[in-house]
C-alpha cells in the first residue's frame, strides 16, 4: 500500500490500531480506500458520517437533490443553515469539518443508465442509500456487471434492510427481479419514518463497507438482515444466487443499456 500513517493519524484512529484485526495496515487500506455513497438522505448521512470518521481516505457523494428542511429530523450530515443546498455541498462541508484527510468528490447529478457505469468505476465500495426502486436496481446491475461490491439498504416506517452483493456472488436481483408495482410501496413523504432507523440501517451499511476494505469478518453476502425498530429484533434471510439471473446468472447481459429503466418493474430485455 505504501501510506504510512503520520503522529497525527496514529493519534486519531488509535482505536482502530490497538485492534488486532485492524491495525496500522488496516488503517492504511482505509485511507488509500475510495467509496461512493449514492444518496445523501437519511441512509446516506449516518454512512458518510462513518466512513469518515473511520478515515476513508476518498469519499464520493452522488446526490442531485437540495437540502428539505423535512429532512433535518433524519438526515444528520445537514442543518438548518443548509436548507436549500445541494446535498452533496452540504455533506461534502460536513465532511470537511469531521475529518481533513478525507477527500470527497461530489457528484450533483441524477444517478441515469447513460452515467452510472463511469459514476461506480472510479471506486473500491459503493453504498447504495437511495430511496427508489429504479435507482436501486442501476447500482445493482452496474455494480454487478463491473464486479464492484456494494451494500443495499432500505427502510420503510419502523423497519430497515441491508445486504452486501460481492463480486461472483448473489445480487439484488436474485432476490427481487423485478420492482413492485408502482404505488405497492409507499416512501416517506406520504407514510413517515421514524427519525433514527435510517441511523441504524446505514451504519450498518457503513460497517460492511469497512470491514469490505480491512478484508475483515463476515459480509452480508447471500444474506438480506431484516431491522424491526418497534420489535427491537433482527432476522435473517438467506438467498442464494439464480442461475437464471440476466445480472449476475450463467448467461449476464454485457451492459445496463439492455434494462428498461423507464418501466416501473425495471425488467431486463427478454428475460423470463
Amino acid at each position: 500500500m505504501g501510506l504510512s500513517l503520520d503522529a497525527t493519524q496514529l493519534d486519531r484512529y488509535s482505536r482502530h490500531i490497538i485492534m488486532d484485526e485492524v491495525g496500522q495496515e488496516g488503517q492504511a487500506a482505509l485511507l488509500d480506500a475510495s467509496v461512493l455513497v449514492v444518496g445523501a438522505g437519511g441512509l446516506g448521512s449516518p454512512a458518510i458520517e462513518y466512513l469518515a470518521a473511520a478515515g476513508v481516505g476518498h469519499l464520493g457523494i452522488a446526490d442531485d437533490d437540495v437540502v428539505e428542511r423535512s429532512n433535518l429530523q433524519r438526515q444528520v450530515v445537514h442543518g438548518d443553515a443548509d436548507v436549500g443546498r445541494p446535498k452533496v455541498a452540504s455533506a461534502a462541508d460536513f465532511v470537511a469539518d469531521l475529518n481533513p484527510d478525507v477527500t470527497v468528490t461530489t457528484h450533483e447529478l441524477r444517478v441515469e443508465p447513460e452515467n452510472v457505469g463511469d459514476l461506480v468505476a472510479d471506486y473500491d465500495f459503493v453504498v447504495d442509500a437511495t430511496d427508489n426502486f429504479r435507482t436501486r436496481y442501476l447500482v445493482n446491475d452496474a455494480c454487478t456487471l463491473a464486479a464492484i461490491p456494494f451494500s443495499h439498504g432500505a427502510i420503510y416506517k419502523f423497519e430497515g434492510q441491508v445486504t452486501t452483493v460481492t463480486p461472483g456472488g448473489p445480487c439484488y436481483r436474485c432476490l427481487f427481479p423485478e420492482a413492485p408495482p408502482e404505488g405497492m410501496v409507499a416512501d416517506c413523504a406520504s407514510t413517515g419514518v421514524l427519525g433514527v432507523l435510517p441511523g441504524t440501517v446505514g451504519c450498518v451499511q457503513a460497517t460492511e463497507a469497512v470491514k469490505a476494505v480491512v478484508d475483515v469478518g463476515d459480509l452480508l453476502e447471500g444474506r438480506m438482515l431484516f431491522y424491526d425498530a418497534m420489535d427491537m429484533t433482527f432476522e435473517e434471510l438467506e438467498y442464494r444466487q439464480n442461475p437464471d439471473c440476466p445480472v449476475c446468472g450463467d448467461d449476464p447481459i454485457d451492459s445496463v443499456a439492455e434494462v428498461d429503466y423507464t418501466d416501473e418493474s425495471c425488467a431486463v430485455q427478454g428475460a423470463d
